[in-house]
């Protein structure tokens, strides 16, 4: 039988020797190679930087023999703005890892080629230059007569300089980043101030201007001075007629104004109101109550009569004949007798007019004026504010633009009878806040019970998920948007901000915290949530209302039916702005406004504001968005979305499933599994003692904590089982998650 051959032994290798150190002009390179482009940058500016200071050196006669001359023949005077470019460039290379607060774009740079590109041949056309000079560097130099010579010959100077001369406008909007949109929004804007002006310089028209003198009395006693006034009959609708676009800048991003129709007013001629101030005076005078129309203020519903009350003769104590002045209240008594004489279907008298010595007496037009978003806008009423929230609400009884900011509201309460205008307010506001901001600028949530008025502006980008229609959802709208509140209140704290702005003014500075956007909050029937979830809404509304104006959330909140049992104290209380339209009696205004008037509106838009700051309601003729307009203005965001768009998801999906479970199971059930987290061992008479409940509910308690697989199987006897959750799970949030598998 053969050996084995013995294995063959193996040598060890000999280790590798390390590899010899670098020298010293290795680490150099080594050291410097991450700043290639900085070192790049450096000699390409100190490069450019010489050539300039030799080029300043140089006669300007010409410097023939010299190499670096070639330059200036080639570029002319261009090649001192070039080497400037190009020392910019290499300033831009070497600080390339410093942050910088300006940001170049490719179309800039192609922009200031063009422009200098541009400008060597116009400068040649301008000079009348001739090649010999453009050898000398004159005229543009050599390229600008080789970019102007041949289109010369062909088509002459007058075309070649407008050629050139639009091709330098075109490049200079690509530097400024200025579209054709805005240099045409520019030119309008320029034509409106020119016409602003002219009418300025104009010659005025004469005023409706009616002096009146009191008759004297006819006693001995000599009637008490009274000062001469005249009828002032504001001209309300001119002024309407007359604005003009204010202008201001707009992002790119935003709708056109052109998307909005324009106004078209119809005010009462000066017949009719001489003809009712005639019948106001008279009528007055009738009852022995005379006063004098010294006032008047046309508006697109309504025209308001300024009456100041006279004087009538009483027997004092003594028995002396005395002048006494008419009580305001007197000429208010006469409201329905007022409505009867002017054959007004509905008259509305303010006595006294805030801040004016008269009582205005309220006459609806024959035809109501409908008051466009656009002239809102463009009023410097509305650009004076100045803020992301600005809404336009319409024109008072002057015809003055009316414009508020939401976030100085900070929530608004609206109401309106069916067909008062209530909806067509909402669609206003809505459209107003998206024509104006963009989906990272303003988030929106809609809850529409009715299903049909909100529904529209489905696909926005400002719009989180989609507009919900269902109160056993909207329940948990509300309910996530007071996580949202006390999120960002922790946000706030972590920066030592007060409010949303302070907070996205530091988190500009940590690029690590995104900024919070606004979230306006519609909800368009408070009415029917009331009565489906009368707790749930009022607390969660009220909290909302009382802590959300800090963190940019803003409620608009709008009935139908404003009782007491839908716009609760609490309510109320917290919502200080608060809208009405006409309403079916004057209890319902009471309750929207604390006063009465709202019973008097005409519908159709009338409406009266009430503002937190304000002493009383103000009569306004609100916004008129039609049907058009809305779909321009949500088309337009619509077609403009990013190709990576995605829509905001409805992040409150978990909370309904979580309340919908727990409704479902038990409403304690949640409060017995942190129990179940917190201590190790329950039992059915340890919840019955901590939830406060009897011992049957305890019990069921206990079983849904078993199906759930909380608890172990109940030992002998059947009092304490053992716990298998942590503090640091979420069981709820478990079982919706498989559900949804």
């Amino acid at each position: 039988m053969a050996r084995p051959k013995p294995a063959p032994t193996r040598t060890p290798r000999k280790p590798e020797p390390p590899p010899p150190p670098p020298t010293w002009d290795e680490r150099l390179i080594n050291n410097l190679t991450p700043y290639r482009l900085e070192l790049a940058g450096g000699a390409l500016f100190m490069a450019a930087a010489l050539l300039f200071l030799a080029l300043l050196s140089l006669p300007d006669e010409g410097c023939p023999g010299v190499p670096i001359c070639a330059f200036r023949q080639t570029f002319g005077w261009g090649i001192y703005p070039l080497l400037l470019s190009v020392m910019a460039a290499g300033l831009h290379l070497a600080l390339r890892k410093v942050g910088r607060p300006y940001h170049i774009r490719s179309s800039q740079v192609i922009g200031f080629e063009l422009i200098l590109l541009t400008l060597l041949p116009l400068s040649f056309i301008i000079t009348q230059s001739t090649l010999p000079t453009a050898y000398r560097g004159q005229g543009g130099g050599l390229l600008g007569w080789a970019l102007s010579a041949p289109l010369l010959d062909f088509f002459g100077p007058v075309l070649t300089g407008i050629f050139y001369l639009c091709l330098l406008i075109w490049s200079v909007c690509l530097l400024t980043q200025v579209s054709w949109t805005d240099v045409l929004q520019a030119l309008n804007n320029l034509s409106n101030r020119l016409w602003r002006l002219s009418q300025e310089l104009s010659p005025p028209a004469h005023p409706h201007i009616v002096t009146t003198r009191p008759k004297p009395a006819d006693t001995a006693v000599p009637p008490p001075q009274v000062n001469l006034r005249p009828v002032v009959i504001e001209e309300a609708s001119s002024q309407m007629d007359t604005e003009t676009a204010v202008p201001f800048h707009r992002s790119k991003r935003l709708p056109l104004i052109t998307l909005l129709e324009e106004s078209h007013l119809s005010p009462l001629s000066d017949e009719e109101i001489e003809e009712k101030k005639h019948v106001i005076e008279e009528t007055l005078a009738h009852f022995g109550l005379p006063a004098k129309v010294i006032q008047v203020q046309r508006g697109p519903a309504i025209t308001q009569f300024g009456v100041e009350p006279g004087y009538v003769e009483k027997p004092g104590p003594d028995g002396e004949i005395k002048q006494h002045k008419v009580r305001i209240g007197q000429i208010a008594a006469l409201q329905k007798d007022l409505a009867l004489a002017l054959a007004a279907q509905r008259l509305r008298i303010q006595a006294p007019v805030p801040g004016q010595g008269v009582v205005g007496i309220e006459v609806p037009n024959a035809e109501i004026s409908m008051v466009r978003l656009r002239s809102i806008v463009e009023s410097e009423v509305f650009q004076a504010l100045k803020t992301p929230l600005a809404v336009a609400m319409g024109r008072d009884v002057s015809g003055a633009p009316i414009a508020i900011d939401l976030a100085k509201m900070p929530h608004l309460l609206v109401a309106g009878t069916t067909g008062s205008g209530k909806s067509v307010c909402m669609n206003a506001l809505i459209a107003c806040l998206v024509f104006n901001n963009t989906p990272e600028e303003l988030h929106l949530i809609m809850i529409d019970p009715k299903k049909v008025e909100l529904i529209r502006f489905n696909g926005l980008p400002h719009l989180i998920g989609k507009v919900e229609v269902e109160a056993d959802r909207a329940v948990g709208v509300l309910r996530w948007l007071t996580a949202e509140m006390d999120r960002r209140y922790e946000l706030f704290a972590q920066v030592n901000a007060r409010n949303l702005n302070g907070y996205n003014r530091k988190a500009g500075r940590q690029p690590e915290r995104p900024k919070l956007p606004h979230i306006a909050v519609f909800i368009d029937e408070l009415a029917d949530l009331m009565h489906t979830y009368p707790g749930d809404v009022e607390r969660t509304l009220c909290r909302l209302a009382q802590m959300a104006r800090a963190t940019g959330i803003h409620l608009v909140v709008a009935t139908q039916r404003p009782s007491t049992d839908v716009i609760t104290g609490l309510i109320k209380a917290n919502f200080p702005a608060r809208l009405s339209f006409a309403v079916a009696s004057s209890i319902d205004s009471r309750v929207i406004l604390d006063t009465v008037g709202a019973e008097q509106l005409l519908g159709k838009g009338d409406m009266l504001f009430l503002a937190p700051d304000a002493a009383g309601p103000v009569r306004v003729q609100g916004v008129f968005m039609s049907d058009n307009e809305v779909e321009a203005i949500v088309n337009h965001w619509r077609q403009n979305l990013p190709a990576d768009y995605k829509p905001m998801a409805a992040p409150w999906e978990s909370l309904i499933a979580k309340y919908a479970l727990l409704d479902e199971t038990d409403s304690l059930l949640e409060q017995a599994i942190e129990l179940a987290q917190k201590y190790d061992t329950l039992s059915s008479s340890f919840l019955q003692r901590r939830l406060r409940i009897g011992y049957p509910r305890a019990a069921r308690i206990m079983e849904h904590l078993y199906e759930m697989g909380l608890v172990e199987d109940p030992k002998e006897g059947g009092k304490t089982r053992k716990t298998t959750v942590s503090e640091e799970d979420d069981p709820l949030q478990d079982i919706i998650s498989n559900q949804g598998n």
